[in-house]
């Protein structure tokens, strides 16, 4: 698979703040490709270097062969960017403001472009009306526009649907996946987890500007216990040591699971040992576990360097786990 972007030891600092800490990694031409991670873990700084708005102290980054720096006229062509911020010229219309997008890259005569990216984003009906009179989620939609309007092979999202309806966002994924169908390469941020784990092949997630999980979005979920069987019991009851070392409690006792199979042992266990049972939950293991999991470094430490080779556990100094890469 031809790499489309690539990213090898960036860090970059604000002050005494260590944004990005020697951040490496590689996305495969045509993938949908997610960049997870809490406020502040660097996933907005990174985009903004990758775009060239934001130089990093050191590291390089490409974007479909062009370096970012130095070769930044041709690395930007081949970029599209939907920034988290609203971001708009008040004086003019929806049309005027992706004409002069087009312009901005050289682009003449795209109105038939223009009206297709109108009509899947639902815009055509405001496409005259001023950008200022529109509301939040319309603007929105328009910055995913502009993005677009240069028809680039790699697309970055940086939280499109933050703030706008149910239905723009099933029409922009559609919108999206459509274009991930023809070859554009797709990289979305979100802290909608659902939409990362139906959509994105593989997932990096960032924590304190350094890559802690990077691996294919169904590994991930594999890596995690397949179930989890929440329980609650009454006031006073105790569980036996034992089994009380394999939950976790949140107000809600939780049990990883492997198989459906451990189900009934767990509540023959529960009511040997006289607790009386008030509520009980079994879930499939999603995103949002794995990345509460991850993040809150309660399990190991998952990283995937680079490309799509094989698979090994090596251990590192402080006891966690890196997966790494063998060729």
């Amino acid at each position: 698979m031809d790499v489309a972007v690539s990213v090898r030891q960036i860090v970059k600092r604000f002050g005494n703040v260590q944004a990005l800490d020697e951040i490496s990694l590689e996305i495969g031409s045509g993938e949908f490709f997610g960049l997870l991670g809490p406020n502040g873990a660097g996933k907005t700084t990174l985009i903004s270097c990758l775009a060239g708005l934001v130089r990093p102290d050191s590291g390089e980054m490409k974007v479909m062969g062009f370096d970012v720096q130095g070769e930044y006229r041709q690395a930007r062509r081949q970029l599209g960017v939907v920034p988290q911020e609203l971001v708009f010229d008040p004086f003019f219309t929806v049309r005027e403001t992706l004409r002069i997008q087009s312009g901005y890259f050289g682009l003449r005569k795209n109105d038939d472009w223009i009206d297709e990216i109108l009509a899947n984003l639902d815009l055509t009906a405001k496409a005259e009306t001023n950008m200022r009179q529109l509301s939040g989620g319309m603007k929105r939609r328009v910055l995913v526009a502009q993005a677009l309007v240069h028809k680039p092979p790699v697309i970055v999202l940086d939280e499109p649907t933050a703030g706008v309806d149910v239905e723009l966002r099933q029409g922009l994924w559609q919108f999206v996946r459509r274009l991930n169908n023809e070859g554009h390469t797709v990289i979305l941020t979100t802290h909608y987890l659902e939409e990362a784990e139906a959509l994105c092949g593989r997932i990096a997630m960032l924590k304190l500007g350094r890559v802690v999980a990077l691996d294919s979005t169904r590994a991930l979920l594999e890596r995690f216990s397949a179930y989890k069987l929440g329980l609650r019991v009454e006031a006073g009851d105790r569980l036996p040591a034992a089994l009380a070392q394999r939950a976790s409690c949140d107000g809600t006792l939780n049990f990883q699971l492997g198989a459906l199979d451990e189900v009934e042992p767990l509540l023959a266990a529960v009511r040997e040992a006289g607790c009386l049972l008030k509520d009980m939950r079994l879930t499939v293991t999603d995103l949002e576990d794995v990345f509460i999991e991850v993040i809150s470094g309660k399990n190991a430490n998952l990283s995937r360097h680079g490309g799509h080779g094989g698979t090994e556990i090596t251990e590192e100094s402080k006891g966690k786990s890196m997966l790494s890469v063998s060729p």
